[in-house]
């Protein structure tokens, strides 16, 4: 009897790295001079998961993103499953923003992915959606590699990542 390999397609980003990346933002903006005498905050929450971002202005608003951007980068934390949220301004010019954080494969982007695959000539390849990760069987280890070069070879709009290889 043939025994099947198998490996799962899943997203997601450490959340102890962004409370890192993001307490370390927090650092640098209190130290940056372009941020000195301003009301800059950064908010991480857990539960969302999402980052919320206010400050003096639309500006530094944007200096601010790309400070925590930097942080994330360093830590490891993809900034494709980063989902930057649009720019509020409220009274007296202060600007918002909320970053939500993508964890799971949706489903739009799941039933992609098992359309390419099976558009890749894979006969042999089984792609199954389970919940917010996917799960790619086949007799043939080197098929399922191959399924992996092509599936890094797209953009999804998040950052794929490949486990439990057996």
């Amino acid at each position: 009897m043939a025994s099947k390999q198998s490996f799962d397609i899943s997203t997601g980003v450490d959340l102890q790295e962004v409370d890192n990346a993001v307490n370390q933002a927090i650092k640098e903006s209190l130290t940056r001079y372009d941020f000195k005498g301003t009301k800059c905050t950064i908010d991480f929450d857990r539960e969302g998961p999402s980052i919320k971002l206010e400050a003096d202005d639309e500006y530094r608003l944007t200096q601010l993103l790309g400070v925590l951007r930097e942080k994330l980068t360093r830590r490891q934390v993809p900034l494709k499953n980063i989902d930057e949220g649009k720019v509020e301004v409220g009274g007296l010019g202060r600007a918002r923003q909320t970053v939500g954080l993508k964890n799971g494969i949706d489903q739009e982007t799941a039933k992609t992915i098992v359309k390419d695959v099976k558009a890749g000539g894979f006969k042999k390849v089984q792609v199954q959606i389970q919940g917010e990760e996917l799960r790619a069987t086949s007799p043939s280890r080197d098929e399922l590699q191959a399924v992996m070069q092509l599936l890094k070879g797209k953009d999804y709009g998040v950052e794929l990542m490949f486990g439990n290889f057996r």
